[in-house]
């Protein structure tokens, strides 16, 4: 036998006895490699998307979309509702929600506001409160999630009513005026000038936010834990985790996040409204869905949250340049969300 026939008999023998692995022998689709790679890195789709809409829209408007002011009012825009997606991204995560998310920002805001104007507290004090009490508020959702095993949707859609009710009570249903607050509490609303266009504290802050995030999700144990929950609860269980605890971590961490999202409320309304963010749960949701996290937990990141809320923010603005109707706006943002979960519904299908 020839040394060209042998090496021919060795790999139909290797192939026959399994020695020659499957992906040797099959070669992926590009669809299914434009699948596998959206998998692994589930924030490209979201900012291949951003970039889709800000050429589009630079196409509609050149004259206005693209100008330093308006770049940096999408931001500011999406300030709040961006920090608080941060804290619906770990809950995401975990394979839970959170419906509250609008109801502790809020209440957190009333709290930190009358704290300082009614009881005289000075913000650096008032702020910190606020904080905690944001924390406590999220340890709450937590414990009862993790201690009575009741499903995350009920408790927080519970806990969405009572905080509600809790801050028109405290608040008696009036707004708390900046011009009576400690200058600190504002201080998320200052403006700042950065290679010629204005951006404001609180949108630093939210960005500053974000990378922190990035590190602690992907470079640490703890964001490893969340990852692992998100995934298979029972086998991060088994493998030694104690979900339980990082469960409740995670609504804690969530809570605290509400209550800086509270304090760039304040900086950017310039006041403390009880009716303030009535549809933040919804909108946290729709940044974080959009930015590529699955519902089913286990899979995104806070990457792909944080251009999930520049699509929508870009959506609204581009679509308000260009001169369409504001129910036309949502109507995109509905469809976004739509074609968002059907992708994320199509990328778990990988390896099945």
């Amino acid at each position: 036998m020839s040394s060209e026939n042998a090496a021919n008999f060795e790999a139909v023998a290797s192939a026959v006895t399994g020695e020659i692995g499957e992906d040797e022998w099959y070669r992926p689709s590009p669809l299914e490699r434009i699948q596998r790679t959206l998998h692994k890195y589930p924030a490209l789709g979201p900012f291949l998307v951003l970039v889709v809409m800000v050429v589009v829209f630079s196409l509609v408007a050149p004259d206005r979309f693209l100008r330093p002011f308006n770049l940096s009012l999408i931001i500011a825009q999406v300030t709040v509702i961006g920090t608080l997606a941060i804290g619906q991204t770990l809950v995401i995560l975990t394979a839970g929600i959170d419906l509250s998310v609008g109801a502790i920002a809020v209440f957190v805001s009333i709290v930190m506001a009358n704290v300082n104007v009614a009881l005289g507290i000075p913000g650096f004090l008032a702020v910190p409160m606020g904080f905690a009490f944001g924390t406590a508020c999220g340890l709450l959702n937590g414990m009862l999630i993790t201690r009575l095993r009741m499903p995350p949707f009920i408790v927080t859609l519970g806990t969405l009513s009572i905080f509600f009710a809790l801050n028109l009570w405290v608040s008696g249903s009036a707004t708390v005026r900046g011009t009576n607050m400690d200058p600190l509490l504002l201080w998320p609303g200052q403006p700042i000038t950065l290679f010629d266009t204005r951006f404001t504290l609180g949108s630093l802050g939210m960005l500053l936010m974000y990378g922190i995030m990035i590190y602690v999700l992907g470079y640490t144990a703890w964001g490893r834990y969340v990852f692992a929950i998100g995934d298979d609860p029972d086998a991060a269980r088994l493998s030694g985790i104690r979900t339980d605890r990082v469960l409740l971590s995670v609504y804690a961490v969530a809570g605290l996040i509400y209550a800086i999202g509270a304090w760039f409320l304040i900086g950017r309304v310039g006041a403390a409204s009880p009716q303030s963010l009535q549809i933040a749960n919804l909108e946290s949701i729709t940044a974080v869905v959009i930015g590529g996290t699955s519902l089913f937990g286990g899979r995104g990141g806070v990457l792909g949250t944080l251009f999930g809320a520049m699509i929508v923010g870009t959506a609204v603005n581009g679509l308000t340049i260009a001169g369409f109707d504001p129910l036309w706006q949502r109507f995109a943002i509905g469809v976004l969300v739509i074609v968002a979960v059907a992708l994320d519904q199509w990328i778990r299908r990988v390896g099945k």
